[in-house]
């Protein structure tokens, strides 16, 4: 099997920019998904059940259904009622935004919980308010223990956002594809995605195990 490397490198320049856009795609996902999860997860554990049935509806969609079939709904259905046309990139941020709110509201839920009660009731006796204790005592404390499952699920968004090929958002395996489809060639292509997928993922798991033992060490 001859291997060429000459196709790798005339698709060098469109993988770089995939890359990046990747990461970027990557990025919106998890910072608007860690806003919405906090008050996703923030609704799911308060004490009137009724109110919580929404939170827990919108986290059994999310978590019980494709990512590609969330992110065919929002291109072709959503995404043209927003802004009147399809566009990839922007139904890709929103798909993985959503997605990633529902185990991030997961994440905070189990952080929040994790937290001794009597957390709650000294910051109350203090004088504080319930929203008070919970942004100065409680969320603090939680998050220390949240970032592990929060780099997990950066980790995870990077690798799925590889489904937003299908609706022509130019990521990295969008390029994968296009060199696939112009050369005939399986090898080149997809290990060459396989690889700066891998190359992104333990680069992030390595700036995680640091992050993680500076706190541990604070």
């Amino acid at each position: 099997m001859d291997f060429r490397f000459d196709i790798i490198v005339e698709y060098t320049p469109y993988l770089i920019k995939g890359t990046l856009l990747t990461i970027g795609l990557s990025l919106a996902g998890i910072l608007i998904g860690t806003i919405l999860g906090l008050f996703i997860g923030l609704g799911k554990i308060q004490r009137r059940k009724l109110l919580t049935w929404p939170f827990v509806w919108y986290i059994t969609f999310f978590r019980g259904t494709p990512l590609f079939v969330q992110i065919l709904l929002i291109h072709f259905g959503v995404v043209p009622m927003l802004i009147g046309e399809t566009n990839g990139i922007v139904a890709t941020i929103i798909a993985l935004s959503l997605n990633a709110a529902a185990y991030i509201a997961e994440i905070f839920r189990a952080g929040i919980q994790s937290i001794d009660r009597g957390q709650m009731e000294a910051a109350r006796s203090l004088g504080m308010t319930h929203v008070q204790a919970m942004r100065y005592v409680i969320l603090p404390q939680a998050f220390k223990r949240m970032i592990p499952p929060l780099g997990n699920e950066f980790i995870v968004l990077i690798k799925e956002s590889s489904l937003a090929a299908i609706v022509a958002t130019p990521e990295i395996m969008y390029w994968g594809r296009a060199m696939a489809g112009q050369y005939y060639r399986v090898w080149e292509p997809y290990l060459t995605a396989a690889v700066i997928y891998l190359i992104l993922t333990l680069s992030l798991s390595f700036l995680l195990n640091l992050l993680e033992r500076r706190l541990k060490t604070e």
